[in-house]
């Protein structure tokens, strides 16, 4: 399946017999009439069995090779590209090869080029590099047809889809034939592969696919033999893997005694976006002089694209080792906190506490490092400001977090100064307007600057990066502190903080607090029934756009599309969602570009200084 940049693939283990060409290709036949995927990767010397060892110099198991090949070519009901694998003599000298076909046509055959020779394997006693063949020989003629031959990117006609093929030992090289291709366009690596098991083998090898698919900006499809290869000497497991940009997205068990069929979504557009962000991988293109030959093929558009798991609806909170990335995260928080107050020499803390999820983090990031540094927790001074919106569970759970924590408690009710600052300007006090809500929080953001003057203080920002990406913060109010400790961390991994914090790190009672503030509607207060989410949408959904497009750089159609594929949304609904997404994140620019410093913690960030540089003024608005 192919559609809007993503592409299925699939890598086989199959049940075969060693030495029984026949039977093997009648079982991947079995298999290819299941199989949903444009790619299809059989491992090496998969029509044979890899362990045939001096079988390879009879040519009666050569040319049953041959025919079965013929076989699966004249039987072959799969649409997509199949790649199998399979010995080739060639005067004499045989070469284990990478056969890529598409019907009944062989696209293109790829020799190995690094032959293993020590501890268990013995490879050169039967097969040949293709290391020299490959400068003379560029096509070939097999079972009639004429086919290229040797290092070889497969390109499909509408230039989207590009890979290259490498057999088992290449990828282990210091230098590998997929790093070549890669480099050469290849945007996906399929690699045959025939590696046995034994103790940590299965550790090694993922860590070096996963590197290969991040050194390459690209992903990487791992079809290895299984239990059916198995002799008296070396066992197969089966361990298959589907990664991109060094993350496992689909990965077998081992030790499968039926053939085991795995599938990955490879995301086009999120290489594409990779190489063309990552300077060291576009510095080393044209680097290595290597001869490589363009094969191009056409693929089916399936319209009705299905993914193979579920789309993360919020990716940017960790699904596994939760605690370890909780942990990590809070680290760098707290970390970046202490270096910054050693370096101004401040002595206390200031954070406004409003009862909600944002302030709620920066006072437990406070708590901690005030803890770190040996100092009392009566050097963070907390402050609740209520006025005209405030609710009543809001300060309930300010007051109540605050007391629990041992801080400094301030409660100073701003509304007096706001209404005199109403009466200073000629505001009426009854109209309902952006002055109205934007004096209360600037008003706020004055109160802590003074006190941390007044007591040599840091005022921490409790702004998230969501509401940075949206706007959703009062210019030179609570878009101002003196550190940002919270911009680099999106709305709906602060929930996660939060959380952690507080079964982590504090006791029963600061849990019970956290359930509340986690059960009460996000919202700045400033108007009364005031709830952020019926304004800008579900916090969920905006992190999710906001992920796509700083991680991959997708286009809004595109992002609308995958809304479809990944929320309970219309079609009306998901292109609301991104035209108000984007309509607020280009026009808000300004806001970030005053944005104090503030901690990097993901892997992207909005600082004007580090990770997105764009100018306040850009054209562009989503009709």
């Amino acid at each position: 399946m192919y559609h809007n940049g993503f592409i299925k693939v699939a890598a086989v283990t199959p049940k075969l017999e060693v030495g029984n060409p026949q039977y093997n290709v009648q079982e991947m036949l079995t298999i290819l009439k299941t199989v949903h995927s444009s790619i299809t990767v059989f491992p090496e010397l998969g029509i044979t069995a890899y362990t045939c060892n001096d079988l390879f110099f009879q040519n009666s198991l050569l040319e049953e090779a041959r025919t079965a090949m013929k076989t699966l070519m004249a039987n072959n009901t799969y649409q997509g590209i199949l790649v199998v694998g399979a010995p080739l003599e060639i005067d004499g000298i045989l070469y284990n090869c990478a056969f890529v076909i598409q019907g009944n046509k062989l696209l293109g055959i790829v020799p190995k080029f690094y032959l293993p020779n020590t501890q268990e394997y013995y490879e050169k006693r039967w097969f040949t590099t293709g290391f020299d063949i490959v400068k003379t020989v560029k096509e070939i003629k097999y079972l009639g047809q004429k086919v290229p031959f040797g290092s070889i990117v497969f390109r499909s006609n509408d230039d989207q889809i590009s890979f290259g093929v490498e057999i088992c030992e290449d990828m282990w090289a210091p230098l590998s034939p997929g790093n070549i291709l890669a480099l050469n366009g290849a945007k996906i690596i399929l690699n045959l592969s025939a590696s046995n098991e034994y103790l940590y083998k299965r550790e090694v090898r993922q860590r070096t696919i996963l590197e290969h698919s991040r050194r390459n900006a690209g992903a990487y499809v791992y079809s290895s033999a299984g239990v059916n290869e198995s002799t008296s000497e070396t066992v197969f497991s089966g361990h298959n893997i589907i990664c991109q940009n060094g993350e496992i997205l689909r990965e077998t068990e081992n030790f499968s005694q039926s053939s085991e069929v795995i599938y990955g979504d490879i995301d086009l557009s999120k290489i594409n976006y990779a190489r063309k962000t990552f300077s060291s991988f576009r510095d080393t293109i044209n680097k290595y002089e290597h001869s490589v030959i363009t094969v191009h093929f056409d693929l089916t558009i399936d319209k009705d694209y299905a993914f193979e798991t579920p789309i993360d609806q919020t990716p940017f909170v960790p699904k596994t080792q939760k605690i370890k990335a909780f942990e990590k995260v809070a680290a760098l928080q707290e970390n970046a906190l202490i270096k910054r107050m050693k370096h101004i020499q401040a002595s206390h803390i200031v954070v406004g506490v409003s009862g909600g999820l944002d302030s709620t983090l920066a006072l437990f990031i406070a708590a901690r490092v005030i803890k770190n540094i040996g100092k009392s927790s009566q050097e963070i001074i907390a402050v609740t400001m209520p006025a005209f919106g405030t609710s009543d569970t809001s300060l309930s759970n300010a007051r109540q977090l605050m007391k629990a924590l041992n801080v400094t408690e301030k409660e100073i009710d701003i509304s007096q100064s706001v209404n005199e600052h109403f009466d200073l300007i000629g505001h009426d006090r009854k109209t309902l307007d952006k002055t109205y809500e934007n004096a209360q929080a600037r008003t706020r953001t004055l109160i802590l600057m003074d006190l941390a003057n007044m007591h040599n203080g840091i005022v921490l920002g409790t702004g998230d990066m969501s509401e940075l990406a949206l706007g959703w913060t009062t210019y030179n109010g609570d878009q101002m502190s003196m550190y940002g400790i919270n911009a680099g961390v999106p709305k709906t991994l602060v929930k996660f903080m939060v959380e952690y914090y507080a079964k982590e790190c504090f006791d029963a009672h600061i849990v019970s607090i956290v359930q509340s503030i986690l059960a009460t509607p996000i919202s700045p207060e400033l108007l009364k029934d005031q709830k952020t989410e019926d304004a800008i949408g579900k916090y969920e959904v905006n992190d999710f756009i906001l992920h796509r497009y700083l991680r991959f750089g997708d286009s809004e159609d595109r992002i609308e599309w995958l809304l479809s594929k990944t929320f309970d949304l219309s079609d009306v609904e998901c292109k609301s969602y991104v035209r108000n997404f984007f309509n607020r994140f280009y026009s808000q620019q300004f806001k970030r570009q005053a944005s104090p410093d503030s901690p990097k913690i993901l892997d992207v960030s909005l600082s004007p200084r580090g990770d997105l540089r764009m100018p306040s003024d850009v054209s562009r608005r989503i009709k």
